[in-house]
């Protein structure tokens, strides 16, 4: 066994998965050997959902059946609804009360108690149900936080759409549901990433789906890996409000040693694939209300980055501005990364567990040695 140190695992290779790809030199993401590209242009939410679980695109029978039992699935019991109540009065953290009430939800899951951890039907069920739940969580804790009543969801609308129904109270236009279906597709999957691996951590002590997926929540609310794109769109704030030009508040804020949020990738060394297809639906979004200000802005500190220092962007830089214009609260984006993420966690974690194996590395000691024990009258 080799003892190079990898600190946070940089380059190791711990599990085989079909689940996606990355090419960080070309920038190139792959979801079961179908680019994001195409997925993002022809697929849905619901059509990822099933090939990211079942190994391919669904047909038209396959889908409406896979999108009646996700419908199905979208209430959550009122016991929870309480409780997120309560989080929300007490002005709790938008993560920390998804991460309490996906918990939470296993109280109420019809899933056999004597099924085996491993059961690859059971899990996908048990996952189905976490992720049709999801955004009832997040569109209820919103609304009670802002002062009004959750709003039930709607059986004739699709993930996305009703997302944005049960958050706003009214029916989405056709161009925001498509753009922002759009952004649960890119979100879906991104190889074994942290809170990806979180969960297929706990997964692989044979803890059950609910447990691995509120690992994942935990982890994702950590600002290094959720939260940028809620980061950028305080940046962009900042930088309106201050009525300064883009150019010279970036250059500024480098002087001053402050990091510019949206840019590098612990995996893509160019331009995030993902970011390419939201910096277009931004700036399609700024043209149908009249104004690119948030879109010309960006792309001003993109131009800047890349070419001072040599940084691209990544999928958050967009996505900030591309949710802020859909009216959608800073503060709930990474909840919104969640609702989709959980599809990739889920499929990681009926993958990885098809032939478990206990996730346990080690450390090296570099503490004392040689101590000689004393006893507690003696110390």
């Amino acid at each position: 066994m080799s003892d190079d140190l990898k600190k946070g695992l940089e380059g190791v290779l711990v599990a085989e998965s079909e689940l996606s790809v990355i090419d960080g030199d070309k920038g190139e993401l792959v979801y079961r050997g179908y680019t994001i590209e195409d997925l993002a242009k022809g697929a849905s939410y619901e059509e990822v959902l099933y090939l990211l679980w079942h190994g391919q695109l669904p047909d038209s029978d396959e889908l409406s059946t896979f999108k009646q039992a996700m419908v199905d699935a979208r209430d959550v019991d009122e016991d929870v609804i309480s409780t997120v109540r309560q989080l929300a009065e007490a002005d709790e953290d938008p993560m920390a009360a998804l991460r309490t009430a996906v918990s939470m939800l296993s109280a109420y899951d019809p899933a056999p108690e004597d099924a085996e951890p491993t059961d690859e039907t059971v899990n996908l069920e048990t996952g189905r149900r976490i992720t049709a739940k999801i955004p009832t969580i997040i569109a209820a804790f919103t609304r009670i936080r802002d002062g009004e009543e959750p709003v039930e969801p709607r059986e004739d609308l699709d993930h996305a759409a009703n997302f944005l129904y049960m958050l706003n109270g009214e029916e989405p236009d056709d161009v925001l549901a498509d753009v922002f279906d759009q952004a649960l597709v890119l979100h879906a999957d991104h190889g074994l990433n942290a809170s990806t691996f979180s969960a297929i951590v706990t997964a692989s002590t044979l803890s059950d789906v609910h447990s691995a997926v509120t690992s994942a929540i935990g982890t994702l609310k950590g600002p290094l890996h959720g939260g940028a794109n809620q980061d950028v769109m305080e940046m962009l704030k900042e930088v309106d409000d201050a009525e300064m030009d883009p150019l010279e508040w970036v250059q500024t804020a480098l002087d001053e040693g402050r990091r510019v949020s949206g840019f590098g990738h612990r995996v893509y060394n160019v331009k995030d694939p993902r970011a390419k297809i939201l910096g277009e639906r931004s700036k399609e979004l700024g043209e149908a209300a009249g104004s690119l200000k948030w879109y010309e802005m960006s792309t001003t500190i993109e131009e800047y980055m890349a070419d001072e220092k040599g940084l691209a962007p990544n999928v958050d830089f967009y996505s900030a501005s591309t949710y802020y214009q859909m009216g959608i609260p800073i503060d709930i984006y990474t909840p919104i990364f969640a609702m989709s993420r959980a599809s990739g966690w889920i499929a990681h974690v009926v993958e990885y567990t098809e032939e478990n194996r206990l996730i346990r590395p080690r450390a090296r000691y570099t503490g004392p040695e040689d101590q000689t024990f004393t006893g507690l009258d003696e110390r």
